[in-house]
């Protein structure tokens, strides 16, 4: 296999959760690849990202011996808690559906975990080497254009590109238009994005759901709290002084009834605009999408990084068994597979949407909406097959079909 400078039998695009962990996988069976990572190692040890691990995520980290800092400084989680004008309650989704919880563990610890076994192993990374586009993806012989740390074009020739670089990434960029398909949803909500230098004020996740819009509560670590503020969509981040967050969420999750909230300084605040975006198919040629470049899910469900998870191993045994025992079939189904993840994963999250977030005005259409809303919360407190679904989609990655 190939292993001079500028040439690899996979480039990787990207240094995320997919990245690290299709690179891990690539270098312990032998095939020698790369990953070209935009960003600084510090950047991508540091970035605030999703926190909830699902069961499932879990169990391929360790099955592939990389769940060690997981393991010793993550945490189970199982209940979420919501509040609403009709009260409060709780679910404790361990005990419903598949009896399955979360791992808490933030995404930037995940990165720093993968990213040192990958080194350790002896894994090729190129920080700051931003990748500008990919050509001749309908060859054997892929090319990814980058621009090194000095500004200078460069080239990294492949068997085979993996664009984990996002939804914006060079890979995504380089999909001829006519040979895929974009579905795009804009939900018209947004949210803004909250770290808190506070311990956790809940032992659950909680879901706030208030006429002046959506307010949620997840822990991080002991003394760092998630926080989201549903927010006009023409809101900039500093718009919103410390004071007046901390009196929002005290209103939206209705402290007055259910008991203070632990504060602390606002460290990290950004606007998130909830879309929902899916390409198909996931390859094209010698190039393969992964994790958002694959697709962009809405935070509301947590499922970015457990699906890139997923795709990454998928990928990775699909590339392994072509370049390691020349047996394509797991590539020619990889867009196929990974698919109906997305797309169960997609529903969920619109489903989410809906439960959380009311639609603005007093007309007929916007009450109509609420009073669904106000049901779909009365059936998940009541009815124990809509726990059961709630908990088995809330913790899962999505459908299961055989290739």
């Amino acid at each position: 296999m190939t292993t001079s400078g500028d040439t690899a039998d996979v480039v990787i695009l990207g240094a995320g959760p997919a990245g690290l962990l299709l690179g891990n996988l690539l270098q312990r069976g032998g095939v020698d690849c790369v990953v070209l990572e935009r960003g600084s190692r510090e950047h991508i040890q540091t970035r605030a990202r999703a926190g909830f691990l699902a069961a499932h995520t879990v169990r391929i980290l360790r099955r592939h011996g990389l769940a060690d800092g997981l393991d010793r400084h993550g945490h189970d989680h199982s209940t979420c808690e919501f509040r609403s004008d009709d009260g409060r309650f709780r679910l404790d989704y361990s005990r419903l559906g598949r009896g399955e919880r979360h791992t808490v563990y933030p995404q930037q610890a995940l990165v720093t975990d993968l990213l040192a076994h990958y080194l350790d192993a002896g894994g090729r990374v190129r920080f700051t080497t931003e990748a500008l586009e990919v050509r001749d993806t309908d060859t054997d012989r892929p090319t990814v254009t980058v621009r090194t740390p000095d500004g200078r074009p460069a080239h990294w020739r492949a068997r085979y590109v993996a664009g984990c670089d996002g939804r914006h990434g060079a890979a995504r960029r380089s999909l001829p238009a006519d040979a895929v398909r974009r579905h795009h949803l804009d939900h018209g909500v947004s949210w803004l994005g909250l770290l808190a230098e506070a311990p956790p004020s809940l032992d659950a996740v909680g879901y706030g759901v208030h006429g002046r819009g959506f307010a949620g509560h997840m822990a991080r670590t002991s003394t760092v709290t998630r926080y989201y503020l549903q927010c006009p969509r023409d809101t900039r981040a500093d718009d919103w002084p410390d004071d007046r967050i901390w009196a929002e969420l005290a209103l939206r999750l209705r402290t007055d009834a259910y008991g203070p909230l632990h504060q602390g300084r606002i460290s990290h605040r950004g606007v998130v605009h909830l879309e929902s975006d899916v390409v198909e198919p996931l390859r094209h040629g010698t190039l393969f999408l992964a994790g958002d470049a694959a697709s962009l899910i809405s935070p509301s469900a947590a499922k970015g990084a457990n699906l890139a998870v997923l795709e990454a191993e998928l990928l990775a045994e699909a590339l392994l068994d072509d370049l390691a025992h020349g047996d394509p079939a797991g590539l020619d189904t990889y867009s196929a597979r990974c698919l109906d993840h997305i797309w169960r994963a997609q529903e969920f999250s619109h489903w989410m949407i809906g439960l959380l977030h009311g639609s603005p005005g007093t007309d007929g259409e916007a009450r109509f909406r609420d009073s669904l809303r106000r049901s779909r919360i009365s059936a998940l407190r009541d009815s124990r097959a809509q726990q059961d679904w709630f908990a088995e989609h809330y913790v899962g990655v999505g459908a299961v079909r055989a290739a």
